[in-house]
């Protein structure tokens, strides 16, 4: 990026080509496992949460060279196969998937993320579970009816007496509720990989088996809730994603020849076709005004509350909804390359890079459920033989002990609060790309800054202008104007977007000369006039004392003095610099109050600008005068001295620095390709206030993470508790895990909700 505060006035090139949120978002590494390729990639239907995960794993990873060839994206219910994996054969696969109980068919690019056979598979298993939950109520009902007496049903025990009619209802319950899991469970069985499914099904087994019908077949029903509930669950945040997807209108108004207008699918628009959208309409696609102004409502693409005025030549996005005028767009990407498409695709892969609360939990699951399984063996044989207990009331026990210690809930309350804040996040116009870097915002303790285009806004403004030796300031910008006319340097943007404000628009200077390093010469109205930088002006010869003292005053402020000029004197100076942006006081301000005990600046312009502009935002820190090698360096010293540093920039230069902090920030609105590509985290609107609501949501992602996994090992520890002093019974130990799966994943579920970009750091 150019430092548009430099002292030399430089007619180039350099600096003028940002990328924008389009090009950002297609370098954003939108594949799971970090833009790894796939040679295969398949729709995995019954997989909902990270125990299904660890399974395929084990069962896939042997035919493809290991389990790091593989990635899962939870959210939609994929499984990639990388291109540098073994040789197994998409028949193979398909047939090791069906082994643990459930199905996999080959996904194509051209197939919704979430396809609509998951929905019906969730309805078809919310109806199999209604049915298992009724038929319990018609086994206790004819057990009571036939047995004559409430009381009868609720008997416990070896030889407890039930009806033949009530157990037909009961092995129905239990038939219809073990539909999702008796596959998973003799698969694990077989395996001798112990999971929740034969944690359940061993339960089930036992309690028939002590002629405990009446739990046996509850303990069947509540598990099948338990699961379609997290199928649910799951499914509610597939649809937060999937919603993004609606954003975006399926058909494209497209004008022809003779100015007629054809609707055509998205998908079959190529770059470069006119389409036009109508007040209130949503943008079908990436594009740039050709015709037409209006205010768009960019909203579901940057987070902006505020529309943003569009005229000829101004980018707009599709998803974004238009305001009061008819425009006529030029598209710029296809609808499979736009900014929305990309943005999906970055938050379908951001869940499959596991947090490190996921990765805890998982292998906490991976050593608990085994360990609990020989716990159970343990009560259930240990009394008996050694203290003569009773043998049916320890192996009622140890079944208890099964069904209480399941998982269940502290697997999945992990993966749904990092998908919800995921969610959340990309809504509000911050795009993360992964589950690792939602939970590092919260433990910053430094943030460096770069300066131009991220503290200021990267774009110079004429700040004062100062005519002398009696010219008016129309003057002194006509002649500017005129000499700058076909300059596309940002300087000279500057002055002629501040003489437009005045309403000067002079005619071209003739003869324009550019003097590289210096400044440009032509004629004005028959005259001879320079323009140049202060260091040109002092060339020249031109300056007397008090010029150089006032020029000198400007740039201790950290202004780029411009002076016009002609062969006999000096016409005035223009004071020209990079403008701080509006939000970044306040932002570094709340970040200070979150706890972030460091905010430096690191920039490559001169110190006295640095210092200037530091001055203004509130930030004492500051190393100026840096190649992108010494960024690199003051981050690296940052880390070794704070521990979690976080890098924000917009430039190429900041791409290394990025790197090597513990997270990269990029400002995705107008940052360059390659600072995106090394950030972890993009800032889709260019706002800093949306830092502090990062570290805010990163916190209250990070609390809901304890709060669950806290609450889940809370209510297993009371029911074991309860289940070694005869308190605790098979249906209470699986309401409760379903009920502690429920509040979980609820809780997890609020992370959807945004909340206030500006709010108050939690």
């Amino acid at each position: 990026m150019p430092q548009a505060e430099t002292q030399n006035y430089e007619h180039s090139a350099e600096g003028a080509g940002c990328c924008h949120a389009d090009d950002a978002a297609s370098t954003a590494g939108a594949t799971p496992g970090g833009g790894r390729e796939y040679r295969l990639t398949f729709k995995i239907h019954g997989m909902d949460c990270a125990e299904e995960v660890a399974v395929l794993r084990r069962e896939i990873g042997p035919l493809v060279g290991g389990g790091d060839h593989l990635d899962f994206d939870i959210l939609n219910g994929r499984m990639m196969i990388a291109a540098d994996s073994g040789a197994g054969s998409a028949e193979a696969i398909r047939a090791a998937v069906a082994r643990t109980g459930m199905r996999a068919e080959e996904w194509r690019p051209d197939q919704p993320s979430s396809a609509p056979s998951d929905d019906g598979r969730r309805r078809t298993q919310a109806a199999i579970t209604v049915a298992s939950g009724a038929f319990v109520i018609i086994g206790a009902i004819l057990h009571a009816w036939i047995a004559g007496s409430l009381g009868e049903v609720f008997g416990e025990g070896v030889g407890h007496s039930v009806p033949v009619p009530a157990m037909v209802a009961y092995t129905v319950a239990i038939v219809l509720g073990g539909r999702y899991v008796v596959v998973k469970a003799w698969y694990a069985a077989r395996r001798l990989r112990p999971d929740m499914n034969l944690l359940m099904t061993i339960a089930v087994v036992g309690a028939i088996a002590i002629g405990d019908w009446l739990e046996a077949a509850t303990v069947a029903f509540l598990f099948a809730l338990s699961l379609a509930l997290e199928g649910w669950s799951v499914g509610r945040a597939r649809r937060a994603i999937a919603a993004l997807l609606e954003l975006a209108p399926p058909i494209v108004r497209l004008m022809e020849t003779g100015g007629v207008e054809r609707e055509v699918s998205a998908g079959a628009v190529s770059v470069g076709a006119r389409f036009v959208v109508k007040p209130g309409e949503r943008i079908p696609l990436d594009g740039r005004v050709a015709a037409g102004t209006s205010a768009v409502n960019q909203a579901p693409i940057t987070g902006e509350s505020i529309p943003v005025s569009k005229e000829p030549n101004s980018e707009v996005f599709a998803g974004t909804i238009n305001g009061e005028g008819v425009l006529e767009i030029e598209s710029t990407k296809r609808a499979e390359d736009t900014t929305l498409a990309h943005i999906i695709k970055l938050v379908e892969a951001a869940q499959s890079r596991r947090s490190p609360s996921e990765q805890w939990v998982e292998k906490f699951a991976r050593v608990y459920t085994p360990a609990v399984m020989l716990l159970a063996i343990a009560v259930a044989l240990i009394p008996p033989l050694l203290l003569g207990a009773a043998w049916d009331m320890w192996f009622y026990r140890a079944l208890v002990l099964l069904v209480i210690a399941c998982p269940c809930a502290l697997v999945i309350s992990t993966p749904i609060s990092i998908v919800s804040a995921l969610a959340a996040a990309a809504r509000a116009g911050v795009l993360i790309k992964g589950g690792a870097y939602i939970e590092l915002p919260g433990r910053l303790k430094a943030i460096a800054f770069d300066k131009t285009g991220t503290l200021s806004e990267g774009r110079p403004v004429v700040l004062a202008i100062k005519p002398l030796n009696g010219h008016s300031e129309a003057e002194l910008l006509a002649r500017a104007v005129a000499l700058e006319a076909h300059s596309g340097h940002p300087l000279a943007r500057a002055i002629m977007e501040f003489a437009a404000t005045r309403g000067i628009e002079p005619a071209p200077a003739e003869d324009v000369r550019i003097l590289p390093g210096k400044g440009v010469t032509g004629k004005f109205d028959g005259r001879d006039f320079w323009l140049g930088s202060h260091r040109y002006l002092e060339e020249r010869a031109q300056e007397t004392a008090e010029l150089h003292e006032l020029a000198e005053a400007l740039q201790r402020q950290g202004r780029t003095v411009m002076a016009i000029g002609n062969d006999t004197h000096v016409c005035g100076l223009i004071a020209i610099a990079d403008t701080v942006r509006p939000e970044a006081a306040a932002s570094v301000k709340a970040l200070r109050r979150a706890g972030v005990e460091h905010v430096v600046m690191l920039t490559g312009d001169n110190k006295a600008t640095a210092e200037n502009i530091g001055k203004q935002i509130g930030i004492e820190e500051i190393k100026a005068d840096l190649l992108p090698a010494d960024k690199v360096a003051a981050v690296e010293a940052l880390v070794a001295k704070c521990g979690f540093v976080a890098m924000v920039g917009d430039g190429v230069n900041d791409a290394p620095a990025m790197a090597s902090a513990s997270l990269g920030i990029a400002m995705g609105a107008a940052g360059s390709d390659a600072a995106i590509e090394a950030a972890d985290i993009a800032l889709m609107s260019d706002d800093l206030s949306k830092l502090p609501w990062l570290v805010a949501h990163s916190r209250r992602t990070l609390r809901v993470i304890r709060q669950n996994i806290g609450f889940s090992l809370a209510v297993k520890a009371v029911f074991v508790l309860l289940t070694f002093i005869g308190l605790a019974s098979l249906w209470g130990a699986i309401a409760a895990d379903m009920g502690a799966s429920l509040l979980v994943v609820a809780n997890g579920l609020r992370l959807l909700r945004v909340g206030s970009v500006t709010g108050s750091i939690a």
